[in-house]
């Protein structure tokens, strides 16, 4: 992979717990924030690995602060998470998109739409065209790159096609990793949308994609799956439902086939206005909620405190892999 794409390194996240997702996530962005100055903080030295510097930090940290790190507030960008400035932790920049900086923001590229990338068959072009977005986003500041957005193009009018990687899930997976390693060659994390089966833009809050096992392994999981092969830190669940449920609190996709079966190690995020629910989608595999608290914030507190969710909602252990946790620079 490094001689291929010009030697990038992929970021891996421990399989961990709805906090402990987030807290890697921040400890990942320290690693290579140069302007941060760590000197006077124990879990930031470089002789540990980066399980028991994340394990020092949540040590120090109270209830409140972890929950501040799965859930968004209204800062600058699309999307924030609060900074912990008692601990050192700085605020985290989420920002769209998928076809370069977006949500107004000025003296920004327009780049060419990834369709047109994909359809050049060219992995070496769609890295440098990675490479780009990335550098771009870590200029204006971003931490998280909320692209590249991998959802299949079934419907021919759907609204985002444009910035899809197009109808055929094999094209698509032999293009999400050159991109994936791109974007995080730059110090940025990128996040594969949308999770999964939005295909369309028409009642995409409340349409259901009723799709069998074996459809979504051979059509619209392989490009997800090349993502987390490429160490694709973060991953956006979409507004659409799956099989009648919403896919931001859907135990099958997210727990039993992303995290399960595919090896996912990162975390989940909602789209904007995705969450539906409190207890339900952080049992089901939501890691953290975007752009506010409104699910994740109070009553997310008042579910743990009466142990509807526990801090340890899925299984953490420490393996080889947590210790291989690697930073982008």
């Amino acid at each position: 992979i490094n001689a291929e794409y010009g030697g990038a390194t992929i970021v891996e996240y421990p399989n961990s717990n709805l906090i402990m997702r987030s807290v890697l996530l921040l400890l990942a962005f320290l690693f290579f924030a140069s302007s941060f100055s760590i000197s006077s903080h124990s879990w930031m030295n470089p002789q540990d690995t980066p399980s028991q510097r994340a394990h020092a930090l949540l040590a120090r940290m109270t209830l409140d602060e972890k929950l501040g790190l799965v859930r968004g507030y209204g800062g600058p960008y699309v999307g924030d998470v609060a900074a912990v400035s008692r601990l050192g932790i700085p605020e985290l920049h989420l920002e769209d998109g998928p076809q370069g900086v977006a949500d107004g923001v000025k003296l920004v590229t327009a780049w060419p739409s990834a369709l047109t990338v994909v359809a050049a068959w060219d992995r070496t072009l769609m890295y440098s065209y990675g490479v780009g977005l990335g550098k771009e986003q870590r200029l204006k500041g971003t931490n998280i790159m909320l692209g590249p957005m991998i959802n299949i193009a079934r419907v021919p009018m759907g609204g985002r096609n444009f910035e899809s990687f197009g109808e055929d899930p094999v094209l698509a997976s032999e293009l999400v990793k050159p991109s994936v390693l791109g974007i995080q060659s730059q110090g940025v994390m990128a996040c594969a949308k949308h999770f999964v089966d939005n295909n369309q833009e028409y009642h995409r809050f409340t349409v259901s994609a009723n799709v069998d096992e074996r459809t979504q392994y051979e059509i619209y999981y392989p490009a997800f799956q090349a993502a987390v092969d490429a160490g694709v830190g973060s991953i956006m669940c979409s507004y659409n439902k799956i099989n009648n449920t919403y896919a931001c609190e859907n135990e099958q996709t997210l727990n039993v086939d992303l995290k399960g079966r595919m090896g996912f190690q990162g975390f989940v995020m909602s789209d904007w206005g995705a969450t539906h629910s409190t207890v339900k989608a952080a049992n089901s595999g939501l890691d953290m909620q975007m752009p506010d608290a409104s699910f994740f914030g109070t009553p997310l507190q008042q579910a743990v405190a009466n142990g509807q969710v526990s801090e340890s909602t899925c299984l953490l252990y420490t393996s080889d892999a947590a210790d291989d946790l690697l930073c982008v620079d």
